[in-house]
């Protein structure tokens, strides 16, 4: 696998960007992952000089994240940020704990919400969905989990599935993989400690160094619609290390 990306996420508490930016060039990536704090408050002078410093490390960020309140209320200004920064893919990442749904109408209901709120950006061109965590795969009362709610709500949205948190969701990810394979246009790589370990990097690892058959999962993943692979660490101590093992790893595979 060549073009691996990092989601900027990993390296959100080892600032300076510009610092950021050159490690990842240097240890051999060629695509990242933006998240809305990045970009969304800045100017557009201060995008365009963002972008020159993808340019000056090789670097793209064909996909990016954005929070649904941007998303609903100013898709021109995304529009703007993406098509300024290269972006081709937006994906929805998080729902907050207050804002959840209960029940299987309300979880479609959101799916729906989703489905309209992304008609900006496909009538664009761009690809958008939704990206997961953990709840997304906990059962509601009638058995049933969120995400199928989400989709059948959202018969157009794309799925940037993040395997591991499938996993610490309590789900089989081979089988979501199976189900919604032409859904499935970017994955997250990242892997889980085993039991017990790495916990001042709340449970996570390097890709390659925990739990997750990765080699197996980008065999499975080979027959979805996947296009981006993205690196992600939710709080390394060293996002260099991540940066390093975890590209080798993903490129062995």
């Amino acid at each position: 696998m060549k073009d691996v990306s990092f989601q900027l996420y990993s390296a959100r508490n080892f600032p300076p960007l510009a610092e950021v930016l050159s490690a990842l060039g240097s240890a051999g990536y060629t695509q990242v992952e933006g998240y809305g704090a990045l970009y969304v408050a800045l100017t557009d002078t201060e995008i365009a000089e963002f972008k020159a410093g993808l340019d000056r490390n090789g670097l793209s960020m064909p996909t990016a994240h954005f929070g649904l309140d941007m998303l609903e209320k100013d898709p021109v200004r995304v529009l703007q940020i993406a098509n300024a920064l290269g972006i081709r893919a937006i994906y929805c990442p998080y729902l907050m704990p207050d804002e959840r749904p209960n029940d299987a109408a309300g979880w479609r209901a959101f799916g729906a919400r989703l489905q309209a709120a992304g008609k900006p950006f496909r009538d664009a061109g761009l690809d958008f969905g939704w990206h997961n965590h953990d709840f997304e795969f906990h059962a509601l009362a009638d058995g049933s989990v969120p995400l199928d709610h989400i989709f059948a709500g959202g018969p157009d949205l794309s799925w940037e599935a993040d395997i591991a948190w499938i996993v610490r969701g309590g789900a089989d990810p081979f089988a979501w993989i199976s189900k919604y394979a032409d859904r499935i246009t970017a994955v997250h790589v990242k892997d889980i400690a085993p039991k017990g370990e790495k916990t001042d990097e709340d449970g996570w690892a390097d890709v390659g160094e925990g739990t997750l058959d990765w080699k197996r999962l980008i065999g499975a993943l080979a027959s979805t619609s996947a296009k981006y692979f993205i690196a992600e660490h939710d709080n390394p101590s060293d996002f260099r290390r991540f940066a390093k093992r975890s590209l080798a790893s993903i490129q062995s595979y």
